[in-house]
């Protein structure tokens, strides 16, 4: 029997509430299939199953806040029944003690505290009362509660949600990670040119922008480059299983979000621009699923178009490393001792000083660098 747990969609994510399944006892079930609809701080993520099996029991009623790591559905795996499999006995009840000592019966452990009106009302709305967080003394579920789960979250409460979990996760990345710092002014002539001759030959649906060469070459750097690619968990640097670019996303509402996208260095430019622009879209309207905000391996911020120069993140835990690029601009570059005018860029990389150092970060921007000098090979 599998137990299938709420997912943890990203740093900034400790819970999670249930909006919807997508299957029921008795539904076979495949890998990448998605299964359930959760809401996060940031957007309703649509779970995928992460292997195959028939779904045995809904453990959580839509609607319920959960912890991630909580068991929310028993998977079978495949030759198993549902009378194969075993279940744990109940627990014996201890013998009685003598009459004199029997102490007054306590409040079971299993049964919720919640308010007469709460309970009252969570049966009119139909909610179970017995998945909900409380609010109250002791934990109990009071009325405000019961209402804050039947409604949805206003736009308000959302980006204060948003903000309050990426200020926790950006206070403890800054707090447990060794961060070092690199910069590197990347002259883009080329890069640029190569560019206008290549959309020129294009209609404008399906013209590259300049953010997917610097995209693609920080992924083909990354295959030289690895010990900036993964994750520090449990004490030690562990490597990603592929080059999964986290696109930092600013969100109509406010706040943010750094989706993956998958296997950057694998694919033609035209087909990381197809994906980008639907990535950026379903961002922008809360239809993610959750591989790609659980499997990012490196995150790219790229703020050019904001009007910054330089910018240095903070790094996304468990990953060990960001990229950032500024905007593309003119400026004055010496080539050949002649004095002359370039377009540039500012990359940064932001790294964790227990996977690599400021060597081999110094590197990585240099092959970044010197990729975007041949953009038709990228």
């Amino acid at each position: 029997m599998i137990e299938f747990n709420m997912p943890s969609l990203g740093a900034d994510m400790d819970e999670g509430t249930l909006l919807e399944w997508r299957v029921a006892p008795g539904s076979p079930v495949t890998r990448g299939q998605v299964v359930a609809v959760v809401d996060t701080a940031k957007a309703a993520v649509d779970v995928e199953c992460w292997q195959d099996g028939t779904v045995l029991e809904l453990l959580v009623q839509p609607g319920a806040k959960v912890a991630v790591g909580t068991p929310i559905a028993t998977l079978l795996e495949a030759g198993e029944s549902a009378a194969s499999v075993h279940r744990p006995a109940p627990a014996q009840a201890p013998a009685a003690p003598p009459a004199a000592s029997v102490a007054p019966p306590a409040v079971s452990a299993s049964r919720p505290r919640i308010s007469p009106a709460a309970r009252q009302r969570a049966a009119e709305l139909g909610i179970d009362a017995s998945q909900l967080s409380g609010s109250g003394p002791q934990g109990a579920v009071t009325l405000q509660d019961v209402e804050h789960a039947a409604r949805p979250a206003t736009a308000g409460e959302r980006t204060a949600a948003m903000r309050q979990a990426i200020g926790a996760a950006m206070s403890r990345s800054k707090r447990e990670i060794p961060h070092y710092y690199l910069s590197e002014n990347v002259p883009l002539g080329q890069a640029m040119a190569w560019l206008k001759a290549h959309n020129a030959e294009l209609p404008p649906e399906q013209r590259l922008l300049p953010g997917v060469l610097q995209l693609k070459a920080i992924a083909l750097a990354l295959r030289d480059y690895p010990q900036l690619n993964g994750f520090w968990q449990d004490g030690a640097f562990r490597p990603a299983a592929g080059i999964h670019l986290g696109v930092a996303i600013a969100l109509r509402q406010g706040g943010l979000i750094a989706p993956a996208l998958h296997d950057v260095a694998d694919k033609p430019l035209s087909v990381l621009m197809a994906e980008l622009g639907e990535l950026v879209q379903r961002a922008r309207s809360g239809s993610l699923r959750s591989s790609e905000l659980a499997d990012a391996s490196l995150t790219v911020t790229q703020l050019g178009d904001q009007g910054v120069d330089a910018v240095f993140g903070v790094i996304y835990p468990p990953q060990v490393a960001l990229v950032g690029v500024g905007r593309l601009a003119e400026r004055p570059w010496v080539s050949d001792g002649q004095l002359g005018v370039m377009p540039c860029a500012q990359f940064s990389l932001s790294a964790d000083h227990r996977a690599s150092d400021g060597h081999y970060g110094a590197r990585f921007l240099a092959e970044v660098r010197r990729l975007l000098q041949t953009p038709e090979n990228l």
